[in-house]
């Protein structure tokens, strides 16, 4: 999986916050999302 630096550096400041291993919070997120079936609105210009 690739991952943009700025998404990576937000997780690990969360990671810092709450104590909880960075990939760990990317999963959790991405688990959620899938759980609620969210979709992306992406408009392309």
């Amino acid at each position: 999986m690739r991952l943009d630096k700025d998404s990576v550096e937000y997780f690990k400041a969360m990671s810092e916050e709450s104590g909880i291993p960075y990939q760990t919070l990317i999963n959790l997120y991405l688990r959620d999302c899938a759980v609620d079936e969210r979709k992306l609105n992406i408009v392309w210009k």
